[in-house]
């Protein structure tokens, strides 16, 4: 397999506008991020992957880099960043939703100097917060980013310029042109052509890279994370669900086994990160020698021409390094559809009571006293019922501490899950917070826990479904209805996450945990092929919970297992098309028995 390795640029930009110059700092490329995380979950809606002090309540280690000045003068500072409580401030908000305070502040110093503001208080949009000015010689300086309070301050970039009326840019399309000219995104650099790109490197991704890998294609895998098995991953934790291996195909499902982990843990501390064995993911696709895979690459633009698509380009959220990658056909594992909505590929989206997204957390237990600073920005549940608290015996009373932060604090029901996810990850984060400070501070429990970690990567249930030639529904499964392309076996029951009424009183809209309904059918359920590819792009298939299905029956065909399953089949029609220079709706049309031969006989192990 080539590994994709990145060269490093250069953490400084320096742009010439006018006689004056200007200087782009991109803080996820920073030579020293200290305990700061990147988070890209958000770039394509706020226009960059950002630093974020996600410390628990603990201030993170500070994040540094250097820059250089050519002329000695005065400089102003702006620094890209928010108050992300800001939007349960607004006028019209109500009171059990209000937040007071700034849970995000930071400060930046330069050479040691302490600017004068303290940064994460302003706007509750994305917007350039001044730093005022500072008096800078010729040569290197040092920058630093100095986290205050450990509760997810989070800062995009820093400018720096000795123009007194320049004001970076708040469109994103005048950002990007920002960025280009800084060079602090990079010329697109051509990674070549390829039989098979995949997007997305989850379980349904990694499947349909070594399923086309196997079976001869020269296969691309871009990942926007370091490390791969999105939801199935120590970032997310969310254990593989379905079943393998079923008749009269035995074998699909060969590939996913390949990705059993050793033990499984549910519950608190039970659901520890090693578990989901990161580094055997990622051996298995080096070994694979026709994968090229590209680790921290967000694709975020595609070429079209006549319904088909040439190219995707991806960023690094790292460096900013741009590249293009060309292929024949394409695989859209991302989950939220993302190359089909960017392709023009048509699909449904539930817009009010769709499934939400978790970021799990847990605790653990000390020797020492551990307090916890009250969070008035959060939550205020010091009259509210929720799983874990005291005496609660509800549905999840008999688990205990071990209630808290389980795959039921979940949110964003009613929100928008594309243009409204990063609100909805930081209500989860006021949710938790909230619970923990009433806990600790409110009902004085747990004296010597304190957290232990929590996600600050989102796992996300639904969002784009794209469309192909057969839109699946629960009633064709509880119905059993036949497919002649039936290729992929469903064991899931129907597990719809809905919002639980006993914990909604004051929240209504912004729901934080959830019940899981189900409803049964015979098993196997096998999903047509038709649901795999695009109706209207031609060279487009997906795997994953993106696929061709109603809201319903996405409670179904969501969980991991299935989705790889997807994948594996997405390998083997990828391989029909390479052959016989088809399309994937051909591959129905005319070639649907050499599919069923690569059914019957599965792909290779290793």
């Amino acid at each position: 397999m080539k590994l994709f390795m990145s060269v490093f640029l250069i953490c400084f930009f320096i742009h010439a506008i006018g006689h004056e110059k200007v200087i782009l700092l991109e803080t996820e490329s920073f030579q020293n991020r200290g305990g700061w995380a990147i988070d890209q979950q958000f770039m394509d809606e706020m226009g960059s992957p950002f630093l974020l002090a996600h410390g628990l309540g603990n201030p993170v280690a500070d994040a540094e880099t250097t820059f250089e000045i050519q002329q000695p003068n005065k400089y102003y500072v702006w620094v890209r960043t928010r108050d992300w409580v800001g939007p349960w401030k607004k006028t019209g908000v109500s009171e059990a939703k209000k937040a007071t305070g700034f849970p995000g502040k930071f400060k930046v110093l330069i050479d040691g100097q302490k600017l004068e503001p303290t940064f994460g208080t302003g706007n509750a949009e994305w917007h350039w917060q001044s730093g005022g000015s500072i008096q800078l010689r010729k040569g290197k300086h040092r920058i630093v980013l100095h986290d205050l309070t450990g509760f997810d301050g989070r800062c995009d970039a820093i400018c720096i310029t000795a123009h007194k009326n320049f004001m970076p840019p708040n469109s994103l399309k005048d950002l990007e042109k920002l960025r280009i000219k800084a060079k602090a995104i990079s010329e697109i650099k051509d990674q070549g052509e390829f039989d098979l790109v995949v997007v997305g490197g989850g379980i349904a991704g990694i499947c349909s890279a070594v399923s086309g890998a196997r079976l001869g294609l020269k296969v691309a895998l871009v990942q926007n994370r370091p490390i791969l098995g999105g939801n199935n991953s120590s970032e997310v934790r969310v254990w593989l669900g379905g079943k393998v291996n079923f008749k009269p195909y035995p074998k699909i499902g060969n590939v996913v086994n390949e990705l059993e982990q050793k033990n499984r843990g549910h519950y608190g501390l039970e659901n520890k990160g090693k578990f989901y064995e990161d580094d055997m993911k990622e051996a298995l696709l080096k070994n694979e020698k026709n994968i090229s895979l590209f680790l921290n690459f967000h694709a975020n633009k595609t070429k079209i021409q006549k319904d088909e698509i040439k190219a995707v380009f991806a960023q690094n959220i790292e460096t900013g390094e741009r590249i293009k990658i060309t292929g024949k056909y394409f695989a859209d594992c991302t989950g939220n559809g993302s190359i089909g909505a960017l392709s023009g590929a048509e699909f449904q989206m539930t817009e009010k009571g769709h499934m939400g997204r978790c970021n799990l957390f847990n605790f653990i237990e000390t020797e020492t006293e551990q307090p916890f600073p009250k969070c008035p920005w959060a939550l205020d549940l010091s009259d509210k019922p929720f799983p874990g608290r005291g005496d609660n015996k509800g549905v999840y009373g008999n688990l205990g501490l071990k209630a808290m932060g389980s795959w039921f604090w979940e949110s964003g029901f009613d929100r928008d899950p594309i243009l409204e996810g990063e609100y909805i990850r930081d209500w989860n984060f006021r949710a938790a917070f909230g619970a923990w400070d009433c806990l600790k501070n409110v009902d004085n429990q747990y004296p010597k826990h304190r957290f232990n970690w929590m996600a600050h990567i989102s796992g996300l249930r639904e969002s784009r479904r794209l469309l192909g030639d057969v839109v699946l529904t629960f009633e064709d499964i509880q119905n059993d209805k036949k497919y002649e392309d039936g290729c992929v076996p469903t064991s899931w029951s129907l597990d719809l996450h809905l919002p639980f009424e006993p914990y909604y009183k004051g929240f209504e809209g912004d729901g934080f945990i959830s019940y899981d309904h189900h409803e049964k059918y015979k098993v196997p359920y096998w999903v047509p092929y038709r649901c795999l590819y695009s109706k209207n792009i031609k060279n487009l298939f997906m795997a994953g919970r993106d696929i061709s299905v109603t809201h319903e029956a996405l409670g179904v065909v969501r969980v991991m297992r299935t989705g790889g399953m997807m994948g594996e089949v997405v390998g083997m029609a990828a391989k029909i098309c390479v052959e016989e220079e088809c399309n994937p709706r051909e591959v129905y049309e005319k070639y649907l028995d050499i599919l069923k031969s690569f059914l019957w006989e599965g792909i290779p192990s290793k």
